[in-house]
């Protein structure tokens, strides 16, 4: 029998998507984690509909987690109900997918495009690691005997994109300009390293993670992957993380990207 990818997970943005997607190839691997916390805005919603299905039919792994990244407290009471469902165990893995894109030129971005991108781009993740920080050390400090750092130990993967990377933007920056959306992954790279540095000495990892160019409602159906292609290398690419990886950008074949 394969081993499990980790006893516990939290995936943020699950309600569509590449979060769907995680959370359905999760609860459909051999391996599968023994609870897996699905995270998003609204789950009485319609566009959380798919995500309450496949819930219903893993009740016994999948809880659905009420959880707006923008909002200091739904993160702490989701912290707070994921601590309670975790009945003293540890919080292994965080993938902060909750994402948005604002398709913005420079002429069409003012203040209030760049700060609400920021805000869920950036400030959410920070916040998700702020207040879930307890439950990954505790999950780190229940495997002593496991000195490398991986994703069944405690781990943070935070997805971000190729268009962060300030040495590629002059190639494709006129295909995508998108000042918000650059700017914020921009910044989440160094959010992912600042962490990477602060949670190491607990034994946690923090990378950043590019899906690639997705059939997604924020990539487009002209994109070259599918959610379920992206995802399923994504997953090879977070079980095989080991402690070389913290504080780098891969994408989702493992590949090492420039900053």
């Amino acid at each position: 029998m394969a081993s499990r990818v980790c006893d516990s997970v939290l995936v943020t943005g699950s309600n569509r998507g590449i979060g769907l997607e995680l959370v359905r190839q999760l609860v459909d691997s051999p391996s599968s984690p023994l609870q897996i916390f699905a995270g998003c805005r609204d789950p009485n919603g319609p566009r959380a509909q798919e995500l309450q299905e496949l819930a219903q039919k893993h009740h016994d792994v999948i809880t659905v987690v009420q959880l707006d990244t923008d909002s200091v407290a739904s993160i702490a009471d989701a912290s707070k109900l994921v601590e309670a469902k975790l009945n003293g165990s540890g919080l292994n893995l965080i993938i902060n997918n909750a994402g948005v894109n604002i398709p913005g030129s420079l002429a069409e971005s003012g203040t209030q495009e760049m700060v609400d991108v920021f805000t869920t781009n950036v400030v959410g993740p920070m916040l998700i690691a702020k207040n879930f920080r307890p439950l990954l050390c505790k999950a780190a400090a229940q495997v002593p005997h496991q000195t490398s750092m991986s994703c069944r130990r405690s781990a943070v993967v935070n997805i971000s994109s190729i268009l962060s990377s300030l040495t590629t933007c002059a190639d494709n920056f006129n295909l995508c300009p998108m000042y918000p959306y650059r700017v914020s992954k921009a910044a989440l790279n160094m959010l992912t390293c600042c962490l990477a540095e602060d949670f190491k000495k607990e034994g946690i990892l923090v990378i950043s993670l590019h899906p690639g160019w997705v059939q997604t409602g924020m990539g487009g159906p002209q994109a070259p992957l599918t959610t379920a292609e992206s995802v399923s290398c994504m997953m090879k690419v977070i079980t095989s993380l080991t402690e070389k990886d913290s504080g780098t950008l891969l994408d989702w074949e493992g590949k090492s990207l420039p900053w």
